[in-house]
């Protein structure tokens, strides 16, 4: 397999849960310095795991189009367009794309989903904390918990408030990132009604778990015809 990102913080970690894994093989790791090596150059592998940035999705298309290489990707920050791309390679190989793939994140989602359809008309709000040197806000998790409580995307979402901002509109939701130290990611749902409160808490105490549950997904899609695919429904049918 390939590594994209192989020198990031995730990417370090992916090599060394490869290395230590007698079923898997790295051929090798790519980077800003060399992600164009991609293009034509780049060995045939049967995987490729992309913890990059979204300037490294052109290369990881052309490779994956020029040799049908299975994909998993946790690269966040891409737009709507370069998921639509993502969604596309499925159509040449197995695909999958997530921001997060912690087990405990998968649940989260889930119960965050059954709560928001249990308690219409109560305020909500997502508050996600990442270490300082995240690039990209919101996380691509808090993304996926938005779409969790508001799936059909009707609902005003505000991202911070500033100023006056006067009282708040009924059905919007907020969104907020905090950035700081070393957290590995906290995530929380929170769910407002007349004299109760609902919230929904996930800590990550280590990047591990996501090389964890990368490395199982990615066994995994090897095992799966061309699609796109999405991590729930991969590892447990569908939460």
């Amino acid at each position: 397999m390939l590594v994209v990102g192989a020198k990031g913080r995730m990417g370090t970690l992916l090599r060394a849960a490869v290395e230590a894994d007698e079923s898997l093989s790295l051929a090798g790791g790519y980077d800003a310095d060399n992600v164009s090596e991609l293009d034509s150059v780049a060995p045939e592998v049967d995987l490729v795991i992309d913890f990059s940035a979204p300037a490294s999705l052109s290369h990881v298309e052309a490779y994956v189009r020029r040799t049908h290489a299975a994909l998993l990707s946790g690269t966040t920050g891409l737009s709507a367009d370069d998921l639509a791309r993502l969604r596309a390679l499925g159509e040449v190989a197995p695909v999958i794309w997530s921001g997060n793939y912690s087990l405990g994140v998968a649940v989260l989602r889930h119960l965050a989903r059954e709560a928001a359809a249990s308690l219409p008309g109560w305020d909500t709000e997502i508050v996600e904390c990442h270490h300082n040197r995240k690039a990209d806000a919101p996380s691509g998790t808090a993304k996926m918990l938005l779409e969790a409580v508001d799936p059909a995307g009707e609902r005003s979402v505000v991202y911070g408030r500033d100023g006056i901002v006067g009282p708040r509109p009924a059905g919007e939701i907020g969104m907020h990132s905090l950035r700081g130290g070393t957290v590995a990611g906290t995530h929380e749902v929170m769910f407002f009604g007349e004299d109760e409160e609902v919230v929904l808490t996930h800590r990550a105490t280590s990047r591990q778990i996501f090389v964890n549950g990368a490395i199982a997904a990615a066994k995994r899609l090897l095992a799966r015809e061309p699609g796109f695919y999405d991590f729930d429904t991969l590892m447990f049918g569908q939460l």
